[in-house]
């Protein structure tokens, strides 16, 4: 069962989204809350595997309650969704840098959300690959060029084909793509990928995109088709 959060300052908002989700057999929400303080003492207290958090909130915003849940040692498992309503805000590459596990629009379609939620719980893709792609196109725009050798210096830890692995997850490929494009099966490119994630210290796949462009494994405009 996944235990899911609601974190929006619309009343409405989050009642339509919990009408959805607890209408799925796998689902369950366990909380609600209107705003990023709320949000964060609740997420302490219920331990949810997805909080789907607005960004615009009275008191604390969804970007620095992201951010505090992230830093919390005791919730490593926790995944934060952010909720936006402009497709791409620009507030999302903070959100991802500071351990969002990935972003929806708020208009998305009923059967996008509900899968997003499952796919982000089990930590196996940041969204569906075609956002992702998108998502990371504008990230790798926007991206900071590493200050320090530190983050390079952690890639040392990886083997060749898990730094090959990370760059193509970089690119928004999924493991059933990763595997047709190095010839292996899809859990294998997963295990890949899980063993990179341990190495680095990555929260999720999310995490991982950025330690790929923050390090300079990956180039702002590399699309993955000349790893």
């Amino acid at each position: 069962m996944i235990n899911v959060l609601l974190v929006d300052d619309q009343a409405l908002v989050r009642a339509g989204f919990r009408a959805l989700l607890s209408a799925q057999d796998d689902i369950t929400v366990v909380g609600e809350a209107a705003d990023g303080e709320d949000a964060v003492r609740q997420t302490a207290a219920l331990r949810p595997d997805v909080v789907l958090m607005d960004i615009r909130m009275p008191r604390l915003d969804g970007i620095e309650a992201t951010r505090r849940i992230a830093a919390d040692p005791a919730l490593t498992e926790v995944k934060v969704v952010i909720l936006t309503t402009f497709d791409l805000d620009e507030y999302v590459f903070d959100a991802l840098r500071d351990g969002a596990s990935g972003f929806l629009v708020k208009d998305t379609e009923p059967a996008d959300l509900i899968q997003a939620v499952r796919v982000v719980a089990r930590g196996d893709a940041l969204l569906s690959p075609g956002v992702t792609r998108r998502l990371i196109a504008e990230y790798a725009q926007r991206s900071r060029r590493p200050k320090d050798t530190a983050r390079l210096a952690a890639l040392d830890a990886l083997t060749d084909r898990e730094r090959e692995v990370m760059a193509l997850v970089a690119a928004g490929l999924s493991n059933d793509e990763i595997g047709e494009r190095l010839f292996v099966s899809p859990a294998t490119a997963k295990t890949h990928v899980s063993r990179a994630m341990v190495k680095l210290g990555a929260r999720d796949r999310a995490h991982l995109v950025v330690e790929a462009y923050e390090s300079g494994l990956v180039r702002p405009g590399w699309t993955g088709d000349n790893p």
